[in-house]
């Protein structure tokens, strides 16, 4: 009977170190998640330990760059792409409206590494026919980073 508030005192008691639990929980995933996201400068960073000396080569200053993810649309993976890493050149499908300061700084951000050289490519969609209907893909932008002697970008593994 809830005449004169028994029952709901009893509710609200058992229901209060629930909630505590609940956050704890919430707290724990939080914590473990910012331990797993590894930035991919970090994992570059890892890679480019001397070893000879056993320590970190002398890194060149990272920048940051928010609008990385506007500019770097994907890398592009094709079979002249690949034979271009062997040049220290690698191939990313850029937004229509960047240039080459964008795109430098782009890669300094996401890959931490500088680039020596940036050209740019813009290219034409192919006409395309569907039944009666003829149209045309969307153009776009390549852009092809050139990187100094030593270094490289680790695009192509596990494709």
């Amino acid at each position: 009977m809830a005449l004169f508030g028994v029952k709901q005192k009893n509710k609200t008691k058992t229901a209060a170190p629930k909630e505590k639990k609940a956050t704890t929980v919430k707290e724990e995933k939080k914590t473990v998640s910012a331990e797993t996201e590894v930035s991919m400068q970090a994992l570059y960073a890892a890679d480019n330990q001397d070893k000879k000396f056993g320590r970190a080569k002398k890194a060149s200053v990272a920048t940051r760059y928010d609008g990385a993810f506007r500019v770097l649309v994907k890398p592009l993976i094709t079979e002249k792409a690949t034979e271009l890493s062997a040049h220290n050149q690698y191939a990313f499908v850029i937004s229509q409206a960047a240039n080459k300061i964008e795109v430098a700084k782009a890669i300094q951000a996401v890959y931490g590494v500088k680039a020596l050289s940036v050209n740019i490519i813009a290219m034409k969609g192919k006409a395309v026919t569907r039944g009666r209907i003829q149209g045309k893909r969307k153009d776009w932008k390549k852009a092809i980073v050139t990187l100094k002697k030593g270094e490289s970008i680790k695009i192509y593994e596990g494709v």
